[in-house]
């Protein structure tokens, strides 16, 4: 049987699955005086300084760096994977996040596991983080591209007419898989530090390496391995989402131009 490791990156005690293809990791440990009996971040091969501004994306660092599984994959603390259909009970949530028994079986067929899309309905990617954050490391993220990968600039350009994504830098792959495109995305987001470094003291919008990330994705994707066979788990929220002010953010930054200043 395949060995897998599934990070559940956190910047606090939080409750966790059971399973034991999961594991606990407090990112951002480097900088930080808490200790939550998790695995830390900052072990091993680590970026773990750089975590307000990569967020989560320092986990996939240390998991690329450090692990030999034969499967990796990340989740967040309050977003996991799951196989459950329809409606999902407020109370107890986690008890429904991906198993290792359901994980072994899709591992049979397939080599890739990825949350549903998100669609934009009204705009498209491009669009979506231009109204909501700012656009210029994105712009920047385009010249790296084409530049250092110019075989993945046209799906890069399709951002601007895009309305859909895989979102949040959830993932499980097969090792192969996985550390092929750690590889790729760090390459390109470790020159955009450079050439960007931290462009704004606000520490919401200074995340954008996170967030440009989960754009990056699907370009690396659908470029390299267009026929590849994936699975799509619908993502298990583990805390409630304010939908009333999701949406107003949203049409307040297509309309009137403010941008986020939190996350959902």
């Amino acid at each position: 049987m395949s060995q897998a490791e599934i990070i559940v990156v956190t910047h606090k005690k939080y409750a966790m699955p059971k399973s034991k293809i999961y594991l606990p990791l407090q990112v951002g440990a480097k900088n930080s005086k808490l200790d939550f009996g998790y695995k830390k971040d900052s072990t091993g091969k680590n970026i773990s300084e750089k975590n307000p501004a990569f967020c989560e994306l320092t986990g996939l660092y240390w998991l690329w760096q450090n692990s030999n599984a034969d499967f990796k994959g990340l989740v967040h603390y309050r977003r996991h994977l799951t196989m459950k259909a329809g409606y999902i009970p407020n109370k107890n949530r986690l008890k429904f996040a991906l198993s290792n028994t359901e994980l072994n079986l899709i591992l049979k067929n397939y080599d890739l596991i990825l949350p549903k899309k998100r669609h934009y309905y009204i705009e498209s990617l491009w669009s979506h983080y231009e109204h909501t954050l700012h656009i210029g490391p994105l712009i920047k993220t385009g010249e790296i591209v084409k530049e250092k990968y110019p075989e993945f600039y046209p799906e890069f350009e399709k951002l601007k007419t895009r309305r859909s994504a895989h979102m949040f830098n959830i993932l499980i792959a097969k090792s192969e898989l996985f550390d092929e495109y750690a590889s790729w995305l760090f390459d390109i987001l470790f020159e955009l530090e450079q050439k960007m470094g931290q462009i704004s003291e606000d520490p919401f919008h200074a995340r954008f390496y996170g967030r440009i990330s989960e754009l990056l994705f699907d370009v690396w994707l659908y470029t390299k391995y267009p026929n590849l066979k994936y699975k799509e788990l619908r993502v298990l929220n583990i805390e409630k989402i304010n939908w009333l002010k999701k949406g107003i953010s949203f049409i307040l930054a297509k309309f009137i131009g403010k941008k986020y200043d939190k996350s959902f």
